[in-house]
């Protein structure tokens, strides 16, 4: 009889327990891919903010995937400047992720843009991708993209099978300008991946000019950072410690909001389902007549002579406000470059070449928001969960599209932040 009793009593706090106690929330899984190091320091700031919050996720993986200069080393670097605040940073906020935890998924990624099919060969960075997005779990792997697409787009081409056990966060508008030949392999052959496309949304994370004074770019620092610690002083190197932060958004997403639903609010925006992708394939020149999308995929096609040369060939150079992609032999005596404007804008462009036939081409074009604008024949179909900036007139700071989606939260991620730099002592 007490035996029994023992049991009856011990299976009814075992049911107490259950009512009384939370849900256990996973740590989201991410792994980010940064060009830190490379064309733009904004991601030497951003890589701060993540390495500050890290004890809200599982990072899987932290690959370097630059334009330029930028290496593996340049995380491993900011990895050290952490590992020197950790003991402060501990006391308030003990799940931080282990330096040795960081350093162990480091990984090389691609160091120069795809070639116009879109991917090359693998790397570290792309075998990583496909080795945690095989993972046996519940959860979806985050890749939040930081810049190019090259190293998604080779791991997407090596396993597609992954398709379905990733969700992507990408920063776009310029990252997609220098990485337009990865994107479009992605759009084109992975229309049903399940994606954030924010061409302008996340600019709204540091256009602040609805901040309040001591919020604004150049007073945060000195109010809330000079002068903490390791970080602190290497954040002054980047911008002069102005906040930028461009690729944080991805991050933030996941900090504050329902991230399976990219429509509702989070500090990291708010965004709109698209069913196409706008692409103008101009056979020869474009002119000023010629009015396309902002962020669309513009190509252009000139006929040339038919030489014995591999498909993918670099054969002439296109210029635009003094910055130059390159133009391949696409076979047939057809020859291709791709392009995309990172903001609304009217452009002019003109070729260099040792073709003749390719040589000195002259044109230009007026893009206009919003993205993804009116259908065209030649644009890329795209599945149920490809999500971009929100088109209303009333999103828009200046000429970007669904910033004030981001905008609108300035104040609480940043006073959110404030307080963990305030556990580093100055």
């Amino acid at each position: 009889m007490n035996k029994l009793i023992f049991i009856f009593s011990f299976l009814i706090l075992q049911s107490c327990a259950t009512i009384n106690s939370k849900p256990i929330v996973e740590k989201p899984r991410i792994l980010i891919s940064s060009d830190i190091g490379g064309t733009d320091p904004d991601d030497f700031q951003s890589m701060i903010h993540l390495l500050m919050y890290s004890d809200l996720f599982q990072i899987e993986g932290l690959v370097s995937s630059p334009f330029g200069n930028g290496r593996k080393k340049d995380i491993l670097d900011m990895i050290d400047l952490y590992e020197k605040d950790l003991p402060e940073l501990k006391p308030q906020f003990p799940n931080l992720t282990h330096p040795d935890s960081l350093r162990a998924v480091c990984k090389q990624g691609t160091k120069l843009e795809a070639p116009y099919k879109g991917y090359d060969t693998a790397t570290e960075g792309s075998e990583w991708i496909i080795k945690c997005a095989k993972n046996t779990t519940d959860q979806p792997l985050w890749v939040l993209v930081w810049g190019g697409l090259e190293d998604l787009a080779q791991a997407l081409h090596d396993a597609p099978e992954i398709e379905k056990n990733i969700k992507v966060y990408w920063i776009g508008g310029p990252n997609k300008k220098w990485s337009i030949n990865a994107y479009s392999y992605i759009v084109k052959n992975h229309p049903n991946l399940w994606i954030i496309e924010a061409n302008s949304t996340y600019r709204g994370w540091f256009m602040d000019t609805e901040s309040p004074k001591e919020l604004k770019g150049k007073s945060y620092y000195n109010n809330y950072i000079q002068g903490r610690g390791a970080l602190g002083k290497n954040f002054k190197n980047h911008y002069e410690g102005e906040i930028k932060m461009g690729d944080t958004p991805s991050l933030a997403y996941l900090m504050n909001g329902d991230p399976n639903n990219p429509i509702g609010e989070s500090w990291g925006g708010s965004f709109t389902p698209i069913k196409h992708s706008s692409r103008t394939i101009f056979e020869g020149n474009s002119s000023k007549k010629d009015t396309v999308a902002a962020y669309a995929e513009l190509e252009w096609r000139f006929k040339g002579p038919d030489l014995p040369i591999p498909q993918d060939s670099t054969c002439f150079t296109l210029e635009i406000s003094n910055q130059t992609w390159p133009g391949y032999y696409l076979g047939n005596g057809i020859y291709g470059v791709r392009y995309s404007s990172k903001k609304p804008e009217t452009g002019s462009y003109f070729t260099k070449s040792a073709i003749p036939e390719l040589d000195a081409q002259r044109g230009q074009f007026v893009s206009i928001t919003p993205w993804p604008g009116k259908t065209t024949p030649n644009d890329y179909p795209l599945g149920s969960n490809w999500y971009s900036d929100k088109p209303a007139p009333d999103l828009f700071i200046g000429d970007q599209q669904g910033a004030k989606t981001i905008s609108k939260h300035r104040e609480a991620y940043l006073m959110d932040w404030a307080k963990r730099w305030q556990s580093i002592n100055k």
